[in-house]
Formats: C-alpha cells, structure tokens, sequence
C-alpha cells in the first residue's frame, strides 16, 4: 500500500507541504470511504491505504475521511504527494503528533509568546494604523473568548508576555484530539500567530482571512513597490495552505 512520509508538522506548515518522494504509480481504480471501528477509512478498491508507521489511515469523521478520499481519486499515472495535504495531515496526526501531543503543543504555546499580532510597526505610520485597526479586535476576541490576554509592542523590540497566556493557549492545544491539533501545528507558524491559528481553528476566521490578517506588512510593501512573479507564487502557496487548513478543521466538526 502507499506509503507516505512521517512529516513534523510545523517543518510541513513552512515547507507548505511539500517534500520529496519517489515516483509510485497508481495502483488503485475506485476510491471510497467506509466507516468501521475508530472512524472513518480512506478505502482503494477496498483496502485501506496505510500511513508511513502501518496504521490505517482512518480520521474521525465522514468528511475528513471524503476531503482525504477526494486526493487519492485526483492522482494520475503517478502520484503526487503535494497534492495530497489532507492525507499527510491525517498521517501525522496519526503517526507522529498522537506520540508527541505535549511537545507539539509546548510549540503552539511558544508561537503566543511572540505572536504576529503583538508587533505593530513604529513607522510608517499608515502600516501602524492599518495594524492596530485590524489585529487590535483579535487581541480583544483572544482575551475575551479564549481567556488568552496578550500585550502590543511597537516595533520589533521583544515584549515578554503573562506566562497565564502561554499557559493558557497550550491548555486549549491540548484540549483538541490529534487531527485537529496537527492542523493548528501547522497553521501557527504559517500565520506567525498561535490566535489567527486557534480563530481558524474555531471557524471565527476563515482560511483566506486569518492569511490575509497575517500579511498586512506584506501586502502593504507590496501596494508600495509592487511584487514580482517569484513572490507572487509563493504567496499563493501559502494562501492555499491556509484555505485547505481551513477545509481541514470544517471537515473535523461534521
């Protein structure tokens, strides 16, 4: 059966998913999935595809199990692990995080720390502005909603932060099963903030929301002196990280 490599999840967020692999051909005609003990299996011609540690790949619900599924039916002739993210997600939570939930939440927790949203620029004043008007209502929803209170900076000068915060956002990491917890591994560093990752999380955000909250410093260098192809691409990448997270999360709730 196909084998897919163990991924740490945070390295798979800022490799946008991407990792070589060898060449296999397809092997499989009908694409399925069937619910049996412990969820929901990804089913090729009947049989359970396994995960890199010889686990089933089976998630906890039908959709997960679908979005997943859909992946294997889109392969061609060879398969293409890029093009497979739920799989991989569904892989490590199943083979790596489900083993290492403490340190993996310890990650999180550390990313509030120095949370995005905390930095706002000293200058130019019109990036300042834009920032405080856009992070400020979700440093306000994390204190409010999440108990999770975090104090701005400005500039880049480090601005230690209430270790209850900390404390706080790892107890709500933990709290989550092992699928859901690997698609916050992955969304905190690629949002460079533990509270855009857990609004995505919770579906307060969507996907394309939570990214673009995440780059105002970007997209406002970019109005300024425009952004090259290269760039451009790799924003892209990242964007559809954040929309298939998105999908990730909505699909564990079905």
């Amino acid at each position: 059966m196909m084998h897919i490599p163990p991924l740490d999840p945070n390295v798979a967020a800022r490799k946008g998913f991407r990792e070589s692999e060898e060449r296999l051909k397809r092997f499989w005609k009908a694409v399925d999935v069937a619910e049996g003990e412990g969820g929901w299996a990804v089913t090729l011609d009947g049989r359970t595809p396994k995960t890199p540690a010889h686990a089933p790949l089976r998630l906890p619900t039908a959709a997960a199990a679908r979005l997943a599924a859909g992946e294997w039916a889109a392969q061609g002739e060879f398969i293409d692990p890029a093009t497979m993210p739920a799989t991989r997600l569904a892989s490590t939570a199943i083979d790596r995080v489900s083993q290492v939930r403490e340190a993996v939440a310890d990650e999180i927790a550390a990313f509030a720390g120095s949370d995005l949203l905390c930095y706002l620029a000293d200058h130019p004043t019109s990036l300042a502005a834009e920032q405080a008007r856009e992070w400020t209502p979700w440093r306000d929803w994390a204190a409010l909603e999440l108990g999770v209170v975090l104090e701005p900076a400005e500039g880049i000068r480090h601005r230690v932060q209430d270790p209850a915060a900390i404390a706080r956002v790892r107890e709500l990491a933990l709290r989550l099963d092992d699928f859901a917890l690997t698609g916050l591994a992955m969304a905190t560093p690629l949002l460079g903030s533990a509270v855009l990752a857990l609004a995505l999380q919770r579906g307060v955000l969507s996907g394309e929301a939570a990214f673009d909250l995440s780059r105002l410093d970007e997209a406002f260098q970019e109005r300024q002196w425009g952004e090259d192809a290269e760039a451009a691409e790799r924003t892209a990448a990242r964007r559809a990280e954040a929309v298939l997270l998105d999908r990730w999360f909505r699909a564990l709730e079905v």
